[in-house]
């Protein structure tokens, strides 16, 4: 361990592996098998333990839980990890688990999330980047969040359930089935409401670009077609555009349709 600024109260072991400009607040604990880089900071009785890795310029508030066992009974012990990318903020109470050996082993988290206090990602959860979960939100294992995911406070997600990039979710949303990409749902029980334009504009979207993408909620959500015949609709209006983000728009749309094997939330 380098000589990172640790307050004389906290509890960091030897052999974790702390950046030099780390500060460490008082009372907080750090595992033997943490690894933290530059300008990150720990707040006051936060826990870091198990196989962690962290990258640059997160931040961690008062009383988190990161990278703990997993609340699964099958876990045995194995050295599963949690990785962590740059610049992510974790709030008060934020408990986030490492991964079990059921699936790849890792709890995964990219670059520049905002995680609100309360918020709970269970193990093997694969979060992308700049996601916003507001306050109590709650994953359960093996959930993936895309990039730009907004889930509204205290909204609970069931184990396996995916959500797509640029998705959002209203406050309390109960997400048992996949949401696709670009679409905003809510209520309980939830369905979809239209596709997150406000957030596609914030984003830099052309009116175009977020034109393309309204025609595929139509083809979704509009037409009553099965979800193979909107394949078939989708590979047809990815050789009409030619636009390249818009055609990278129909591709995210059938990737993420072609893995959803909870069913697509309507």
């Amino acid at each position: 361990m380098t000589h990172a600024k640790i307050h004389p109260t906290a509890l960091v072991d030897a052999r974790a592996e702390l950046d030099s400009s780390v500060e460490v607040g008082p009372y907080a604990v750090i595992g033997p098998h943490v690894q933290m880089g530059a300008g990150c900071s720990v707040g006051p009785h936060a826990c870091i333990e198990g196989h962690t890795r962290i990258g640059q310029n997160n931040r961690f508030f008062q009383f988190v839980s990161i990278g703990a066992a997993p609340q699964d009974k099958k876990y045995a012990g194995e050295p599963t990890r949690l990785e962590i990318g740059n610049d992510n903020t974790f709030r008060e109470f934020v408990t986030i688990n490492t991964g079990t050996t059921q699936d790849q082993g890792i709890t995964r988290l990219g670059d520049d999330n905002w995680i609100m206090a309360y918020v709970h990602v269970a193990h093997d959860c694969q979060l992308g980047s700049h996601i916003i979960l507001a306050n109590a939100v709650q994953l359960a294992g093996h959930v993936h969040l895309g990039d730009w995911v907004f889930l509204g406070g205290q909204t609970g997600v069931h184990q396996f359930v995916r959500v797509g990039a640029h998705a959002m979710a209203a406050f309390q949303t109960r997400l048992p089935q996949d949401v696709p990409p670009f679409m905003t749902v809510g209520g309980n029980p939830v369905a979809a409401h239209g596709v997150n334009a406000e957030g596609l504009r914030r984003r830099g979207f052309s009116p175009e670009r977020i034109a393309n993408v309204k025609h595929m909620q139509r083809l979704l959500y509009r037409q009553g077609l099965a979800l193979e015949a909107v394949r078939g609709q989708l590979d047809a209006l990815r050789d009409e555009v030619h636009d390249a983000d818009m055609q990278a728009d129909v591709h995210l749309m059938q990737a993420f349709l072609q893995e959803a094997t909870r069913g697509i939330v309507r």
